[in-house]
């Protein structure tokens, strides 16, 4: 049974750092690519990171590009996200997720989530 569990999230401040882990079970995760998704309250689900399952290529969207790093340790199947300078606009459910695809593609159709973990930055 495929299955994502994310942990890590919690409240800091502004400034501030968390990482995230999504641990897999049920395949290994270097098999396909990975993403990380978040949503706050009222606005639409958005693509933060992705790291690829063959050359371990790794994407970021623009918002997050240069504070965030994805990675990925095959030893304990599980993908990190790395969070530095947090910024009140980064509060959200951050979910893990994979289309079951070897390449990054925030388009397809994401068939495995796990069940989030709230992120909150505030003072």
């Amino acid at each position: 049974q495929v299955q994502l569990v994310e942990s890590g999230g919690g409240l800091v401040q502004p400034g501030g750092s968390l990482r995230l882990s999504c641990a897999a079970s049920g395949f290994t995760l270097d098999r396909y690519a990975i993403s990380w998704f978040r949503q706050a309250p009222g606005k639409e689900r958005e693509g933060v990171s992705c790291i690829s399952s063959s050359t371990g290529s790794t994407y970021y969207a623009a918002s997050v590009a240069g504070r965030f790093i994805i990675s990925r340790d095959n030893a304990e199947n599980t993908v990190y996200l790395q969070m530095n300078s947090l910024k009140p606009e980064d509060t959200a459910v951050y979910h893990c997720a994979t289309d079951q695809q070897r390449r990054c593609n925030w388009n397809h159709d994401f068939t495995f989530w796990g069940q989030g973990t709230q992120v909150t930055v505030s003072s």
